[in-house]
């Protein structure tokens, strides 16, 4: 299985290093979160398309596999994500829907919401305990913790992001999501920009280089 073939790719990026770069669980995460979004996000809000939706959360819940490990609570924020994106979907057919069931969904959803704001600070907890290669540089530990903190955050949010660079605090360094790339300020004013490399099964690994 394919998680099976990260959790290989990762033991050897972390433990002993891999010939085309290291890669470890926190990026490799960081790349599923972000793969996820984008192919949520390019298949669009049809409702016959709603297999290809299946399939992106599984994949998804096999990195989480594959890095993680068996999470229950992060399984179901998957699960939430999708069922609150094919419920959204079914209500802009207002004319198909009885007013009774457009209500309960309304009610559903923000249910799943309630839900999804306490499944978080648990996840939040997985994440932060995920291993990182002993050879790595501090900021590199820092931007890839800070980066999932912030893929979290917007989980499950209609894809929307806080703000257009939205950033967060971690030990005096202050991580920022810039789309494409990342920067990461430590406290003494170095400042540094951060990409990921690597996907699929092969895992990720996250790169981070001074700006002179």
């Amino acid at each position: 299985m394919m998680y099976s073939r990260i959790a290989v790719v990762l033991v050897c990026g972390t433990l002993w290093g891999c010939a085309t770069g290291q890669v470890s669980s926190a990026p490799t995460l960081l790349s599923g979160m972000q793969r996820y979004d984008g192919e949520m996000q390019g298949i669009g809000g049809s409702a016959s398309r709603w297999p290809e939706r299946q399939r992106a959360g599984g994949a998804l819940k096999t990195v989480i596999t594959g890095t993680i490990g068996g999470s229950r609570e992060f399984y179901r924020l998957v699960d939430l994500d999708m069922k609150r994106r094919e419920y959204l979907i079914a209500m802009r057919d207002t004319t198909s829907l009885r007013a009774d069931r457009l209500q309960e969904m309304k009610d559903e959803l923000v249910s799943m919401s309630e839900e999804t704001n306490r499944l978080k600070p648990i996840v939040r907890a997985q994440m932060a305990a995920l291993p990182a290669p002993q050879d790595a540089q501090r900021v590199e530990r820092i931007a890839a913790q800070g980066l999932l903190s912030l893929a979290l955050d917007s989980f499950s949010n209609d894809g929307a992001r806080p703000s257009d660079t939205p950033s967060t605090k971690m030990d005096g360094y202050v991580v920022t999501d810039m789309g494409s790339f990342s920067t990461v300020r430590s406290p003494e004013g170095q400042s540094y920009r951060c990409s990921l490399y690597g996907a699929g099964e092969e895992g990720s690994g996250l790169r981070c280089e001074p700006v002179k």
